[in-house]
């Protein structure tokens, strides 16, 4: 079964973009295809008329420091995010994540991307960016706008970006300044399913022995990737110890929509793990703080 008629290797931003526009039927764009061939392939998407690669386009391969961000593009396979210095310097959560999803050789064609635009509910570099308040470049042949990362998500595999206009570039990251650090952990079945049962990052800025900010990112905890906003705003200028850590659990629950997954995991267990996971990736980031 033929599973698309035209293949286009595009050389530009606005190269893809014209090619998307132009397309005679269904157009999507492909960089590691980890996710749309196989749903191509397995019937889970229809046949395509055009399919777009973008994997030469120079700036979504770019990683690199900007005057106010680390810029990573969304083009660029996950082995080289793993390995880049710059990453683990200013992105600790991001290089945590990046180095657990899937297996290395899906690390060498699977895209940063990819994984955001895919738009589930755990992703676990999604969870990553969220945590660093990473923002998006996206590109249509009206411009470049940046956007807020959670602005990308409408619902389960339902991205706000529009598969015939928009062209997601790339990810502008805070750089990490003394006392910020940020970590990510995520728990899993053995064996079976890729997908985590539950995965959390969190980003702080340490004053001493108190908390000046901190940011929570959890998934699956309801239709879209969620920052835990009240569990963070018991913590935040506080000491993390015991007392502000039961409180944040009570918010974080109260904030969370866990459900039971036949394949995965009951509501209840993730309930539980998600208060362990808060305080061992809280110690993580409060010790790398300190570094």
């Amino acid at each position: 079964m033929t599973i698309w008629k035209t293949y286009y290797l595009a050389r530009s931003v606005t190269d893809a973009l014209n090619a998307l526009a132009n397309a005679s039927g269904d157009a999507r764009l492909v960089a590691g295809g980890t996710d749309l061939l196989l749903d191509l392939q397995q019937g889970r998407h229809p046949p395509l008329d055009t399919l777009v690669d973008i994997t030469q386009i120079p700036e979504m391969c770019r990683l690199e420091l900007r005057p106010d961000s680390l810029f990573i593009g969304a083009g660029l396979p996950l082995n080289q995010v793993v390995a880049s210095p710059l990453v683990r310097q200013h992105a600790q959560a991001l290089f945590d994540a990046a180095g657990l999803i899937g297996g290395p050789q899906v690390r060498n064609t699977a895209t940063l991307g990819g994984n955001v635009a895919h738009a589930l509910p755990a992703a676990d570099g999604t969870i990553s960016l969220l945590a660093l308040d990473a923002q998006a470049e996206v590109a249509s042949l009206q411009g470049v706008r940046r956007l807020p990362l959670g602005e990308l998500f409408r619902g389960p595999g339902k991205s706000a970006l529009e598969p015939r206009r928009d062209l997601l570039v790339g990810f502008h990251l805070p750089l990490r300044q003394p006392g910020q650090a940020s970590a990510f952990r995520r728990v899993m079945r053995p064996q079976g399913v890729a997908i985590a049962i539950l995965n959390m990052a969190i980003w702080l800025e340490r004053d001493g022995e108190r908390l000046a900010d901190i940011r929570i990112a959890i998934g699956p905890a309801g239709p879209v990737p969620l920052r835990a906003c009240q569990a963070e705003a018991q913590l935040r200028g506080h000491t993390p110890d015991q007392p502000a850590i039961d409180r944040a659990v009570i918010a974080l629950l109260a904030e969370t929509r866990f459900r039971t997954s036949p394949h995965r995991s009951t509501a209840d267990y993730r309930r539980h793990t998600a208060a362990v996971l808060l305080k061992e990736i809280l110690e993580i980031a409060f010790q790398r703080a300190a570094a």
